[in-house]
């Protein structure tokens, strides 16, 4: 059933369908029951994050206790960061939070600790995509780490690459062709082999000699 074009005529018995009364009453309450169709769709806000608006995601931000949050991120930064507040809650302090938290707001990021690349102890490194808004939010990287870093590491050193995604499209064609040339078949040097009946026969019959003159005719 389409809750959103819900016709209450349909739902009722064979009977009642005949019924001037309750026709007129399905009629009168249908736009009533689509317009809370609607409306009912408001109620579910957490299943529906990358279809709110800006000022319903501040109000989730303060709601899920976002810990690095601008109104003025753009839209994608503040829906990424608010997916993700739970687990960087639960994360904060590792290395798993700093990366978590980097990705939702520049892009793909990875935190490689001191002994991971022969570095001095208690320090890391983040070597991070960032994909858009550069200038923007550029300001935002060492102070985003110090709010779920633990206090111990210390930042050494950033490696940025500036990613750029598009779309791109490739084209290719293929032309082929084939000549073909019939001549008359004249087959040579055939051999045939196979059984060849012939029959003969042989005519009989008696022969007359006259010898002149004439007497008696010898058989």
């Amino acid at each position: 059933m389409d809750i959103n074009n819900v016709d209450l005529l349909d739902l009722q018995t064979s009977h009642m369908k005949q019924d001037p009364s309750t026709i007129a009453m399905c009629k009168a309450l249908n736009p009533v029951f689509k317009k809370l169709a609607r409306e009912a769709k408001l109620a579910f806000i957490y299943g529906r994050i990358d279809q709110l608006d800006d000022d319903t995601l501040d109000e989730l931000a303060w709601q899920f206790y976002v810990d690095f949050y601008s109104v003025d991120f753009p839209i994608s930064v503040k829906r990424n960061l608010i997916k993700n507040a739970k687990k960087i809650h639960k994360l904060k302090g590792t290395p798993a939070a700093v990366e978590i938290l980097l990705t939702s707001i520049f892009g793909n990021a990875v935190l490689k600790e001191w002994f991971e690349y022969d570095g001095d102890p208690f320090m890391f490194k983040v070597r991070i995509e960032v994909e858009n808004n550069i200038n923007l939010l550029l300001d935002k990287f060492e102070e985003s780490i110090n709010v779920v870093k633990n206090t111990r590491s210390h930042l050494e050193k950033i490696e940025l690459y500036s990613v750029s995604r598009n779309t791109t499209y490739i084209a290719s064609s293929l032309l082929s062709g084939e000549k073909v040339t019939t001549f008359p078949w004249s087959p040579k040097d055939l051999d045939s082999k196979g059984t060849l009946h012939i029959a003969i026969g042989n005519n009989g019959g008696i022969e007359n000699t006259t010898i002149y003159p004439k007497k008696e005719v010898i058989k």
